[in-house]
């Protein structure tokens, strides 16, 4: 710690700087002054942390020098000042506290009073660094957060959550330079979906694209009364502050001008486009929910008006929304399509269906509408079969739950495609699989009751099935025709029991033949000879 000693005894001066045994309790003196004047000019050299004053001095006394240090803003609140009084004045001492003293002493103090004097301002100044020090350390943590308070504020604001006042403050707190008769504007800005053919981005870095928007936002647009943050939904949200003297049309004008900006660069930097909804006007401080809503209701716009926008707010006037008409020929065509996996004539039936339901919305509404029927319809298909939804459409299943994350036409036609090659997919299997159990039914039935006359409609009857669709199947999947088959397996195991010893009547009454001499006709027509040749 420095020590600087004003007093004007040369005597008691030098007694005080040299007597007292300063460097055995780590203080340091910096400095000696004999009157006011000179301390004046040493304080602001030395910069003493504490200081010993005497009050009676020629040319400036003490309590005059103390009022011009404060005045000149010498004093802080990590100095400390002692003052050593000849005289017993309470008038004396109370300007001394007023000024911050820390220690009010009379001559003749002893060696041992200052010195105990001094160490109790070391101890007290002490303190006050140590509170001065987590207080720096907290207003530099509370710095270092700022930015994530003021996001805070924001998503706190836009929600309707805050008071006028609690507004004001609030900003106030967060250094947002607000003022009570300023006006607002407010901008959304999203990326649009991500093209299929995209191959540097994955739907996992949309949201690190949209944090580098942002970042290209405040880089292009900086600005004390814009404030360029984002919403609790990772939107870019872009706040305009509009004095109380500005003109409003002006405003509006420049807000559609930041957005345009910021939307062409985005399509330069990025490669890609995004889309912004603009409030339909200025609105004052506690309209802020109001303006963000429809600055949202927007940009939903854009699945009717396309993306790489900025789509102003327009108040529509209110109207019940049609329930989705499409020609039911259309709707029967699709589920028949599905049905059979045939994916060319269901995406044809859809493109159909597309054109009914969807090109006709004339808002967002609307469009939605038409995704909820077609969702029903495509759940209905799924649900029918037995699966599930999130089984068939995968990570798609998010669109299926909430329809407004569709913002695009051409992201929603893109879904609808990838739902119907789904569902042709799981169709295929399932009829392959089914196909297979069914020929291999034919078949063990085909061996278990080889002594029975088998044609394709008594194996149709028996496995409840049409003998149209069973003769098609069997013929894809064995690569003969049903009866060829049949006549085949018979021939042979005729063949096997002739050879193993069996009588000709026998033989043919166990392979399905009661009329031998038919067996015989059919037996030598098959293998080129008579039956009674492969006796064993």
């Amino acid at each position: 710690m420095n020590l600087m000693i004003v007093e004007d005894e040369p005597r008691l001066r030098n007694a005080l700087a040299h007597n007292i045994p300063w460097d055995k309790h780590g203080i340091e003196v910096v400095g000696m002054a004999s009157n006011g004047v000179e301390a004046l000019e040493l304080v602001s050299r030395k910069k003493p942390d504490i200081m010993l004053i005497d009050v009676q001095m020629p040319e400036m006394d003490g309590l005059t020098l103390l009022g011009e240090l404060r005045s000149r803003q010498e004093i802080s609140k990590l100095m400390k000042m002692i003052i050593l009084s000849g005289h017993d004045n309470f008038e004396f001492a109370q300007i001394a506290l007023e000024y911050g003293v820390s220690k009010y002493l009379l001559k003749p103090a002893g060696e041992e009073e200052i010195l105990e004097a001094v160490l109790e301002a070391r101890q007290q100044l002490r303190g006050d660094l140590e509170q001065w020090q987590r207080k720096a350390a907290l207003e530099q943590k509370w710095k270092d957060n700022l930015p994530y308070l003021q996001n805070l504020f924001f998503i706190q604001w836009i929600s309707g959550k805050y008071t006028r006042q609690d507004i004001l403050s609030k900003s106030r707190e967060l250094y947002i330079p607000l003022k009570e008769h300023d006006r607002i504007a407010v901008a959304v800005v999203d990326l649009d979906p991500l093209p299929e053919h995209e191959t540097r981005f994955q739907r996992g870095d949309v949201e690190l694209l949209q944090f580098t928007m942002q970042c290209l936002a405040k880089e292009l647009l900086p600005h004390p009364s814009r404030w360029i943050t984002s919403d609790s939904g990772n939107l870019l949200l872009l706040v305009l502050i509009v004095e109380e003297d500005q003109d409003a049309k002006e405003a509006m004008l420049r807000l559609n001008a930041d957005v345009s900006k910021l939307l062409s660069q985005t399509r330069e930097v990025l490669k890609l486009t995004a889309s912004a909804g603009i409030c339909a006007s200025i609105g004052t401080i506690e309209e802020m929910s109001l303006l963000y809503v429809q600055a949202c209701r927007a940009l939903q716009e854009r699945v009717v008006y396309g993306h790489d926008l900025a789509i102003p707010y327009r108040e529509q006037l209110r109207r019940d929304i049609q329930g989705v008409i499409v020609q039911q020929n259309l709707e029967k065509a699709l589920e028949i399509a599905l049905e059979t996996a045939d994916e060319s004539k269901a995406l044809e039936a859809l493109k159909g269906l597309w054109e009914e339901a969807f090109t006709r919305s004339e808002s967002s509404d609307e469009f939605h509408e038409a995704v909820l029927y077609m969702n029903s319809f495509f759940t209905r298909m799924i649900q029918k079969q037995g699966w599930t939804v999130k089984r068939v459409v995968g990570e798609d299943i998010d669109y299926f739950q909430n329809v407004k994350l569709l913002s695009t036409k051409m992201q929603t036609f893109s879904l609808l495609e990838r739902t119907v090659k789904h569902i042709v997919a799981f169709m295929s299997e399932q009829r392959k699989t089914t196909s297979n159990q069914v020929v291999k039914d034919i078949l063990n039935l085909l061996e278990e009751e080889m002594d029975q006359e088998i044609t394709l409609h008594t194996v149709a009857d028996r496995l409840y099935v049409n003998s149209s669709y069973l003769s098609r199947l069997f013929k894809q999947e064995m690569g003969v025709v049903f009866s060829t088959y049949v006549l085949e397996r018979k021939m042979e195991r005729a063949k096997s029991l002739l050879q193993d010893g069996f009588k000709v009547y026998d033989a043919a009454r166990l392979v399905g033949y009661r009329d031998v001499s038919y067996f015989t006709k059919v037996f030598r027509k098959y293998w080129g000879v008579n039956p009674g040749e492969f006796k064993g």
